[in-house]
Formats: structure tokens, sequence, C-alpha cells
């Protein structure tokens, strides 16, 4: 059995839908699930309605309409007028954003984002079925909401791994068996059957659910890049293709930022010895990288840059020593807004982290360390992580930098800088 999964990127139009099928016809060995993400940039824009209704904006209307044109053409280009299902089927998903829209938002934002934003994904996979299906590869929709259980943590559902490996198992694997299972990436439910979202770009980590719960042979994630790479592209000129990574790098540099896979993708599949594949749907027939147990170093270093971060520094208010009640204390306050820290330093009488700059969160952040510590915070900076690095890595990238924190271990050495004046 394997597990495939496809970005929006993948398919952001007819066309991407159409070379979908062609990879499954081409790569299918035997039983086969699917999970796809929402369409192109659809998520942002359905981010962006979300913002739009719970302000009570005017534009909430256009921009949902925008969003139902963009899926309609895609259809319409598909099945080119014929009376497919799928058109009364993708009508009556966005009725659910209708009759939502129409009431006064909620109080609990978080909430009325996942039962919008969620909304890319069903659509997205109810039309990649109804072509799949079109083109003779026999495929069957199921909504992932209903295998994949979560707590009530709206935008970062915590999966209940017991209920969810019982409920795969015992309803989902005799379908497998009959058919290629389409379903959604990103989003998961309750036990009161309200919609959840994993996090953002969390649809990797759904295929990863999936893959473990049904004890896969592999994961393959088809993507707009060769592979894994030891750059991203746009931050580097001339990047290296890694055809081996092992689990433990791949956590690495997942963790670091690195974006070409989710964080939490990994770990599931290690625990169970199961492969993952990065491949490109854009050139399918190469060979990609294999994730596997297989512990050798990285070839080549990696290099992974995160803009936009905020150093927070943090000072006791008297004599005192950041100890270790301080520090739960801070990790505490973290916790409750939950902000991640991507690298953290401390001293006897400071404790400084680098933090991915939502300004309304760091802001509300700031104020409750205030009532407890002495707060001193730098905006607008990069935080640099190399991963297997040297001194002529740390060069190539320090250059016309101040480097205002530097964190190093045997492998990993990490930079917050800022421009030069």
């Amino acid at each position: 059995m394997d597990i495939f999964k496809f970005g929006g990127a993948s398919v952001k139009d007819a066309d991407g839908v159409k070379n979908l099928a062609n990879i499954v016809r081409d790569y299918k060995k035997g039983e086969l699930l699917i999970v796809i993400s929402a369409m192109g940039k659809i998520t942002n824009k359905l981010e962006e309605l979300t913002k739009a209704y719970l302000s009570q904006s005017d534009d909430t209307h256009a921009i949902f309409d925008e969003i139902k044109h963009f899926h309609f053409n895609i259809i319409e280009e598909l099945f080119q007028g014929n009376a497919n299902p799928v058109y009364n089927e993708v009508a009556n998903t966005f009725v659910e954003i209708d009759w939502l829209i129409e009431d006064e938002p909620d109080s609990n934002s978080d909430y009325i984002y996942d039962q919008i934003v969620s909304i890319g994904e069903v659509v997205s996979t109810k039309i990649v079925a109804a072509w799949l299906n079109e083109t003779n590869n026999k495929a069957l929709w199921v909504d992932a909401r209903n295998y994949i259980q979560t707590d009530n943590t709206y935008r970062e559902g915590k999966v209940d791994w017991e209920k969810t490996n019982q409920i795969i198992q015992k309803e989902m694997v005799p379908l497998i068996a009959k058919n290629i299972i389409v379903t959604q990436g990103f989003i998961g439910g309750t036990s009161e059957n309200y919609t959840t979202t994993l996090g953002r770009e969390g649809s990797d980590y759904s295929a990863a659910i999936f893959a473990s719960c049904l004890n896969a042979t592999a994961l393959t994630i088809w993507k707009d890049v060769p592979g894994v790479l030891n750059a991203d592209p746009k931050w580097f000129d001339e990047t290296e293709k890694i055809p081996q990574l092992s689990y433990h790098d791949a956590i690495e540099l997942t963790y670091y930022g690195a974006t070409v896979i989710h964080p939490k993708t990994i770990k599931p599949l290690q625990n169970k010895g199961i492969p993952l594949f990065v491949r490109s749907f854009i050139q399918p027939k190469g060979s990609g990288t294999a994730i596997t147990k297989d512990s050798n170093p990285l070839p080549v270093p990696s290099f992974i840059f995160k803009v936009n971060q905020a150093l927070i520094s943090i000072f006791p208010k008297d004599y005192s020593f950041i100890i270790e009640e301080n520090l739960s204390n801070i990790f505490e306050l973290f916790h409750q807004h939950r902000i991640k820290i991507n690298t953290m330093l401390n001293s006897a009488i400071s404790f400084s982290v680098s933090v991915d700059d939502n300004e309304e969160k760091v802001k509300k952040l700031i104020e409750s360390l205030s009532n407890q510590f002495t707060v001193k915070y730098n905006k607008g900076l990069e935080l640099v992580t190399i991963r297997y690095y040297n001194q002529q890595t740390i060069d190539r990238v320090t250059v016309d930098k101040d480097i205002l924190l530097e964190v190093k271990s045997r492998h990993t050495c990490q930079m917050v800088m800022k421009n030069k004046a």
C-alpha cells in the first residue's frame, strides 16, 4: 500500500489535475491512498475571506465569489460542460460557507478559521476524485474529518492517535482494497463533528498519519522541486539535491524551518520504519530524495533561512539569576500565547529567543512577560541555520551582516542577524 501526497502547486489548474491523474496511472503499484491540499494559493485566499468576514468587511462576498469562480473555471476546463456530478457537489460544499458568512461572527476566531479554510481541501479533492474517475482511475472520495480525530484546539488540532488508528483500521482498510482513496490533507474532526485544521502546511502531516495507521509501504510527497535541496532556491542561485536523508537529519531540518516537508511528518514514519520519498510532479521520472532509517551524514551543508524574526531578550527585574523557576514561567507564557521558539540562548542573567514576528501575538507575549521581567526586543531580523556547518559556510551567509545571537552545536549553527547599517 502506498500513500501519495500532492500539494497545492501540483493542482493549481486543470493541467495540474490532469498531470496528477497521469502520475497515478503510471506509478500506482497496488493499493493507493492520495492526500491532496487546496488548489494553488486558495488557502491564502480563504484566509483573506476569513479575515474579511471576521471584520465584517464589505469585500467578504467579492472574495468568496473569486474563490468560487476559480474552482468552477477548473471544473469547466476539465469536463467541458459535461453534466458531471462534481458541479453540484462543489456548489453544495460552498453553500456551507454561504450559510456561515450570513451570520454574525462567532467570538472564537480560530474556530471560524477552521470552518472556512478547510473548504479548500474538501473542494480540491472532490474535483480530483471526479477527474480520476473520468479517466478510468477508479477513485473514491472520503472525508478525512471522519478518520483523523483531534481535540478542540482549532488551527492546530492535536491528533487522538488511538482513536484515529482504530477508525482507519476498521473503516478505511476495506475501502482501499477496492478503490483508489482520495482524501484531504490539513483537516481533521472533533468528537462533536466540528472541523479542525492541523497547522499551516499540515497536509504532509495528514499523509504521515494515514501512512502510519495503514502501515503503508511508503509515502511519496510530490513537489515542484526535484527532491530535498540543501537550500531554498529563493536564497541561493545554486542548490544541490540531497539524494538520501536519515529520519534524524530530516527531523532536524524541518524543525529548524526547512519548508519542503512539514515538521510533524517524519516522526510517525520513523516509528513504523516507513520510507518517505520526495519527488517532482514536474519530472516524475527523476530519482528524488529518499528519507529512511539509514544514518549517513548529509553530503553537503544545508542552509535554512527564516525572515521576519523578532529577537526577544528577557532579564530579571531584581538581582536574581535566570534559573529553573524563571525559565519555567517564561516557557509557560510562550505556550499560553502559542509562540514557537526558533532558537534560544540563556546566560546567568538573560534569556534570548528568536521567534516568527507575528505582530499581534508577540505584542501580547511581551506584555505578559513584562509583568515579571524586563524585556527588550529587536524586529526585522533573519535567522540562518546551517546543518553540517564550517567556517566557510558561515562566512558565506554573514557578508554585510551584524550577528546579534549565535548558537552552535556539533552539527548545527544558528545565527540571528540584521543588515549592517
